[in-house]
């Protein structure tokens, strides 16, 4: 497609405004490049650096998909996006690895979920082999369970990397320490940003990658999203005795929840983390009980969506509250799958939170979320499997942005 040319009269500081140096943001600066060379693209991010929040903060796992419904996003992205990050890290030579993992049931009520994980798997492409309880040890020797099933197209890599590279490779412009503060958008003309620093940014579209305060760039731009990010922190602890664990262990998910539970996963880096639980955070970047931002929860409370979720799941958000404030109750947790933990094992590490889109009436995102609007792409809901899937993801955001590029 050829762009547009420019309004007479009106100085562009570039033809796409990205918000968001995180992977999504970072892979659709990357996309629109290598899609429509010339493309002249800017990345607002407010860190100093990429990736510092869920893409850095998250297990580095390489999803395969099998627990995401069959023709979702998810799914789709996740299985394509899977196999695209591989050979993404194999040409920049980012270290990666292709592990394969375990979803053990250890309790009989889980074995039917357990199966119906197999046949999503199958639905949706994925190869899994199914295992009796003493086939478990094959994988995992310390691990223990009544069946699992191994699903071999699961990896681990560095995703801050990946997202570093995929800026670098986009030729795009990134300005770190960004933060924006205001965004004016005018019929005819496109958007004008203003940041913290007092810098303003002229372009013809804008790109909401904002994760954690996605919902807020967008209402700034004078769209109505329709949904709230409630933040849900993910607390890990490292292990002390990593010969416990060869790869990946994960328990059967909670059908209820987009959230997979307490897992084991070696990273590239040989650490094992463990974790996360979900609690609600007291801010978009709570990373501790410590943290509280007045306005942030407050707007969060505002929002009858979390009130509902509040009414409806309260027994398992006691549970996890439970396993945040106990290290004994997150370590009996473990057990289940990993008998011999020991409560010294236990490492605390960094934890990371979630921006998960939830409705007005309650209802947990399940799936990813992009919406457009005049001269504008927002991103509304990407948490897991957004770094699996980033590369497709961020396709279809450059392939929505370009639309509106080639209109004007």
């Amino acid at each position: 497609m050829q762009v547009a040319s420019r309004v007479p009269g009106v100085s562009y500081d570039c033809d796409v405004l990205v918000v968001g140096g995180g992977i999504v943001g970072l892979a659709t600066a990357y996309a629109i490049t290598r899609a429509v060379p010339g493309t002249r693209v800017t990345v607002l991010e407010k860190e100093r650096g990429p990736a510092r929040h869920q893409t850095g903060r998250n297990s580095g796992v390489i999803h395969s998909g099998i627990y995401y419904r069959p023709g979702s996003l998810k799914a789709r992205y996740a299985v394509k996006g899977a196999a695209e990050m591989i050979k993404f890290c194999a040409e920049y030579d980012i270290p990666h690895a292709v592990t394969g993992k375990l979803i053990v049931a250890t309790q009989r009520e889980e074995l039917p979920r357990l199966h119906a994980l197999v046949q999503r798997g199958r639905e949706n492409g994925i190869p899994v082999r199914e295992l009796g309880a003493a086939q478990i040890a094959e994988y995992e020797p310390e691990v223990r369970g009544l069946a699992a099933i191994h699903v071999g197209t699961t990896g681990v890599c560095d995703f801050v990397e990946v997202a570093r590279q995929l800026g670098e490779a986009s030729g795009a412009e990134i300005r770190y320490g960004a933060e924006v503060v205001r965004i004016d958008r005018r019929a005819g003309l496109g958007v004008a940003v203003l940041t913290g620093a007092g810098d303003v940014v002229r372009a013809r579209v804008l790109v909401n990658c904002a994760g954690l305060y996605c919902d807020e760039v967008a209402r700034m731009t004078g769209d109505e999203p329709g949904m709230r990010i409630v933040p849900f922190r993910g607390e890990y602890y490292s292990l002390a005795r990593r010969e416990l664990v060869r790869g990946l262990v994960y328990p059967v998910p909670d059908p209820a929840f987009p959230f997979l539970g307490v897992h084991l996963t070696r990273g590239i880096d040989g650490d094992v983390h463990i974790g996360p639980n979900a609690v609600p955070a007291l801010a978009r970047e709570g990373y501790g009980w410590g943290t509280l931002r007045v306005r942030e929860l407050g707007a969060t409370l505002a929002w009858p969506g979390a009130w509902r979720i509040a009414r409806r799941h309260w027994r398992y958000g006691a549970g996890e509250l439970r396993r945040s404030v106990s290290k004994g109750a997150f370590v009996g947790a473990v057990r289940r799958l990993l008998p011999g933990v020991e409560e010294g094992d236990l490492v605390p590490a960094a934890a990371g939170v979630r921006a998960q889109a939830v409705l007005r009436d309650g209802t947990l995102v399940d799936d990813f979320l992009i919406r457009e609007g005049e001269r504008a792409v927002h991103v509304l809901n990407a948490p897991s499997p957004a770094a699996t899937a980033s590369l497709p993801i961020g396709r279809e955001v450059a392939r929505r942005a370009l639309a509106v590029l080639g209109t004007l």
